[in-house]
C-alpha cells in the first residue's frame, strides 16, 4: 500500500457538494491499494501512522504521535498514488489494485485506526472528491509497506 500522510490544521471531504468527512487537528492519509497488498499489511501501515512522531511537543521537536495528541484522521482512497509516468505521457494505473481489492483494505486500515483510538473520517470510494486540506508546517510524509521489509525493525 502507497500512503501521503499530511499534518493538518482542519480538512474536510466532499462529494456533490455534500461532506462525506471533516476532521480539525490531525492527519489527511491519502490511500492506496497495490496488488500483492494484503489486510496484514493495511494494519501495519496503521500502526505504523499512529505511532509516527510527527506532532510538536512542548519545546517544538517532533516527539509526539498522533495517539500522544488524540489527533484525527481523514482517509481518502487516490488510486493515483500508483500512477507509473516512466513512458508517454499519459500516467499508467496498472499497479493500482481493483476497487473490489482495493476498498476492503482501504477500510481495515481505517478499522485499525478507530480501533487505536483515534476518531477517523473519510471521503466516498471511487467517487470525484474535493478535498479542503489546510497543511501544517507543511509536513507530508510518504509511506509504502514495500519499503517496511527492506528497513530493519
Amino acid at each position: 500500500m502507497r500512503l501521503i500522510l499530511q499534518r493538518v490544521t482542519k480538512a474536510r471531504v466532499t462529494v456533490d457538494s455534500r461532506l462525506t468527512g471533516e476532521i480539525g487537528r490531525g492527519l489527511v492519509l491519502l490511500v492506496a491499494a497495490g496488488h500483492q497488498d494484503t489486510l496484514a499489511e493495511a494494519e501495519t501501515l496503521a500502526d505504523k501512522v499512529a505511532n509516527l512522531r510527527v506532532f510538536a511537543d512542548s519545546e517544538g521537536k517532533s516527539n509526539l504521535s498522533s495517539l500522544d495528541v488524540s489527533a484525527e484522521m481523514l482517509v481518502v482512497s487516490q488510486f493515483t498514488l500508483f500512477a507509473d509516468c516512466r513512458r508517454g505521457r499519459r500516467p499508467s494505473f496498472i499497479g493500482a489494485a481493483r476497487p473490489e481489492q482495493a476498498e476492503p483494505l482501504i477500510e481495515a486500515l481505517q478499522s485499525r485506526l478507530k480501533a487505536l483510538g483515534l476518531k477517523v473520517a473519510s471521503g466516498q470510494f471511487q467517487a470525484n472528491m474535493l478535498v479542503e486540506i489546510h497543511n501544517d508546517g507543511p509536513v507530508t510524509i510518504s509511506l509504502d509497506t514495500d519499503d517496511f521489509s527492506r528497513v530493519p525493525k
